[in-house]
Parts: C-alpha cells; sequence; structure tokens
C-alpha cells in the first residue's frame, strides 16, 4: 500500500472539523463503564510454540493474534483520539494493532513534532516534551498496554527505504534507539519491512533487525512484505524472523498488476489459504499470518475508485481461509480507520466515511467471533486438513477449508454450498453438529444425511458459514 495520495490538506475547514470534533465527543460520552481488560502478557511473554505452527505464552498459554491495522495513528490521532480508538479496538476483540511508527523521514505527528533531527539523530526530540514525536509513541504504546493490545511496530515504510531515506547506517541507529526504547515494553511486537519485497534493499531490513535484536532479545519479530508475498521467500531462514506474514493484497480474481510471486498459479489473488499452506510445507516449521488482506471498504484493485469496494463478508472469507489453513492469527484492514480519514485529510484510495463512522462497519465487528471460535478450538489442537473433505474441495468461493482436531471437525464454507464430510475418524456413529454464523457468532444445529463415513450437509445457499463437528460424546460449549 502507498501512502503518496496521503498527504494532509495545508487547510483544514473549520466548520467541518467542528462537526467532527463535535462528533467524537458526543460519541466519546456514551462509552460505557470499562469491562476488567485480559492482559494477554500476564501468561508471560510471547514466544513459538514447540511445534513452530502458533504463538504462545511462556507458560504455554495460545494466543490467537486478532490485528487491526492502525497504520498512521502516530502521525493523526491526538491523546484524546488515541484512547478512544484503542478503547474501541478492545471491545470489538482486537489484541493486536499494527502501527507504521514513522511515515516519512522526518514524519510530523498531530501535534506538529517532528520524529527525528538531522541525520537520524533521535537525541533532539526525546527531552522530555509530553507532546513530542517519540512521547506520543510512548504514550500510544502504554494506552495499548492499558487495553490488553500489542503493538506490532511497522519501523518504517517500505517506500522511504526504497526512495533512499534510511541506509544501512541510519538502519543501525535506528533500530539501536527503537530497541532501547521500547525493548522494555510488555506489549510489543516488531515488524521490519513495511508493503516491500524483502529482495529490495535487503541489507537495510537486516541491519535494522539486528540492531533492535542486539538490545531486545525479548520481544518477537517478523517481516511485512509486498502486496501478495510473503515474507518466508527471503527472511524464512533467518534468526530474526520468528514468524511468517504475508500480503494477500487488495487485487479480486484476474487482477494481477505487476505485483505478486510469479512462482504462484496465475489468477489466484483472492486465493490467500495459499500462502499459509506453502509457509507451513517450510523446514523448519514457523507461524504465519495474513498481515494485510483486502480491505472493508477499499476499491478492488486498491487505486482505481471506481472500482466495486471490499465488504464484510469478503474480510470474513478472508480471515476464516487464512485462519482455516493453519494461520496463527489474521489483521483485519478497514480503509478509513487504517489512514484515520476525517475532514481536513486527502481521502487515500477512496474513502468516504471518517475513522469514527467506520468503527461500526460490519466487517470490523465481526472479527471478534472468529477469535471466539478459536478459543473453543485452540491454536495446537488442530491442523489444517483438507483430506476430511469428501468429494470437491472446491474453486474459488466455493473451496471448502478444514481444520482437524482429533475429536472436532471445522469446515468454513463460503458459499452456503453443500458439502460432504468424512467424520470416520472420529469413530462414533452418531456425531453432534452445529453451524456458526461468522456475522453474528450464533450457534444453530446442523442436520445431515449420512453414507458410511460421509456426513452430507445443506446449510444455507449465499451465505458463509462454519460446520462445527464433534464427537457425541464431546462437550466444547
Amino acid at each position: 500500500m502507498l501512502w503518496e495520495s496521503a498527504r494532509p490538506l495545508s487547510i483544514i475547514s473549520g466548520g467541518c472539523m467542528k462537526r467532527f470534533f463535535v462528533a467524537i465527543g458526543l460519541t466519546m460520552a456514551v462509552v460505557g463503564a470499562a469491562e476488567a481488560v485480559d492482559i494477554p502478557w500476564s501468561h508471560g511473554e510471547l514466544r513459538v510454540s514447540g511445534d513452530g505452527r502458533y504463538l504462545c505464552h511462556t507458560d504455554s498459554t495460545p494466543f490467537f493474534w486478532l490485528g487491526e491495522t492502525a497504520w498512521l495513528m502516530p502521525e493523526r490521532l491526538n491523546r484524546d483520539e488515541v484512547a478512544y480508538y484503542l478503547s474501541r479496538v478492545a471491545e470489538a476483540g482486537f489484541n493486536v494493532v499494527q502501527v507504521q511508527t514513522i511515515n516519512d523521514v522526518p514524519a510530523l505527528n498531530i501535534y506538529g513534532a517532528k520524529s527525528m533531527k538531522g541525520d537520524y539523530d533521535f537525541e533532539q526530540t526525546v527531552a522530555g516534551d509530553d507532546y513530542g514525536y517519540w512521547e506520543h509513541v510512548d504514550y500510544i504504546v502504554d494506552q495499548a498496554a492499558k487495553e490488553g493490545i500489542y503493538v506490532g511496530m511497522v519501523c518504517i515504510w517500505g517506500g522511504l527505504v526504497k526512495g533512499g531515506k534510511m541506509d544501512v547506517a541510519q538502519a543501525r541507529r535506528y533500530g539501536r534507539f527503537l530497541g532501547e526504547r521500547y525493548g522494555n515494553r510488555p506489549n510489543i511486537v516488531w515488524i521490519i519491512g513495511g508493503d516491500i519485497r524483502g529482495d529490495e534493499k535487503t541489507e537495510v531490513w537486516n541491519a535494522l533487525a539486528e540492531s533492535i535484536r542486539a538490545v531486545d532479545s525479548r520481544h518477537l519479530m517478523t517481516f511485512h512484505p509486498f502486496g501478495r508475498t510473503c515474507s518466508a521467500t527471503w527472511f524464512h531462514n533467518s534468526e530474526w524472523l520468528d514468524f511468517n506474514m504475508f500480503q494477500s493484497g487488495h487485487r479480486r480474481y484476474g487482477q494481477k498488476k505487476g505485483d505478486g510471486d510469479y512462482t504462484d498459479p496465475e489468477d489466484n489473488e483472492e486465493d490467500n489459504w495459499r500462502y499459509a499452506e506453502k509457509a507451513l510445507s517450510l523446514v523448519p516449521v514457523k507461524p504465519v499470518l495474513d498481515a494485510e488482506p483486502s480491505y472493508e471498504g477499499i476499491p478492488q484493485g486498491l487505486h482505481d475508485v471506481t472500482e466495486p469496494r471490499w465488504g464484510a463478508s469478503d474480510v470474513r472469507r478472508y480471515a476464516y481461509w487464512s485462519v482455516f489453513a493453519g494461520s496463527c492469527g489474521h489483521t483485519y484492514g478497514n480503509n478509513s480507520i487504517m489512514q484515520f480519514y476525517r475532514p481536513g485529510y486527502v481521502a487515500a484510495y477512496g474513502a468516504t466515511k471518517t475513522w469514527i463512522e467506520s468503527l461500526d462497519d460490519a466487517g470490523f465487528n465481526q472479527m471478534r467471533h472468529l477469535k471466539r471460535l478459536m478459543s473453543i478450538f485452540p491454536p495446537g489442537t488442530h491442523r489444517p486438513d483438507q483430506s476430511v473433505i469428501a468429494g470437491e474441495q472446491g474453486a474459488r468461493y466455493e473451496r471448502l477449508t478444514a481444520l482437524r482436531g482429533d475429536d472436532y471437525i471445522l469446515v468454513y464454507n463460503y458459499s452456503g454450498r453443500e458439502m460432504s464430510v468424512d467424520v470416520g475418524f472420529l469413530g462414533v456413529e452418531n456425531v453432534k453438529a452445529r453451524y456458526f454464523n461468522p456475522e453474528d457468532g450464533e450457534m444453530t444445529p446442523a442436520t445431515y444425511t449420512r453414507n458410511g463415513n460421509v456426513a452430507t450437509f445443506t446449510p444455507t445457499a449465499g451465505r458463509d458459514v462454519v460446520l462445527i463437528v464433534t464427537a457425541s460424546s464431546r462437550e466444547f460449549f
């Protein structure tokens, strides 16, 4: 994703801005009393599981990554807005926000403070000014911690490095600064890269990662790659890379436009499950997740604002396809929220709603149901297993994607078509079956016909659904 079109207007319309901040005040006023906050790191620091397939804490509690995309938060939100945004993110079930730490060299926050002076000189910007650039980032990190949220720090956007705004020596200075400043915070995940291929400026990315790691060995680290590529292509065996990220991107089927990994089959742009399968086939096994799928409310193909927009059903499909293919979590994105669009800023990628309004978007508020489902059937108890699909697995929107535990099966069905499932391994004549609705998280009984080991289900056509089949003797709910 590129940011050249996201520059702020030099003059902000007073009337529009006044109406916007009145809306913020009214919206904040209706926030109820805060519930008890779940602090994930109370279970210990994040680490990679023993089998290399998911994230967990030091006490072995699984961690399901549910990320929200907050690229421009340090530059565009003030303190009150940060607190409100993060409270809404936590309320919606997210436990990670992916933040672009600097969006320019130097970057400016909403208070007009610079991220650096001179040649990556940070000393002059951290002299205790409460609203300095890094003091504001400190506030974001600490406020996220209060909400039980990790901050995935994309240290610098890839386009800036590609454009020559950070070399190896500067990367070393910057990495050491970041590691020393945030290495003691409990809620940091380091994200190297930022929408760039790993074979571009590779030496800079290695220098940045290694300089952070030299002063901070406690936090996990990964790489955010270019559209339709995966970090595993370049960095899978790098010592600093703990888990992989892929960006399945914003294209629809057939919209290949000079991006992606051309070793992949043609016309598979929306098949994000392929990246998870491919990454998990590598040795050693490392966790993987989709860090940038199609955003809710963004044009298909990204750049032409006359194209159709991705909606709630699309962002659900990307999430369930990826997770059921073995991803250790998922990151959601919203066109207006990721750029924190409001009156006074250019609307990048055809954004039409303010970020405040978009916090009520359906897809944003439906991701929590996936997280809940994965708490019932947690990572470490299942593996992707397409062999349980009897008959055609299906292509494109007809694809069925399956997870299997020792005594349960989960199948995601985007189109609501008839599906046949091999339940023989459950070892019982009668099984329990339910449909889980990804829109509202509700469960309803599922009827089926059975022929030997194959049970056939007919959900509602045209609606996505998760089929849950368990041994009749097991109680999961």
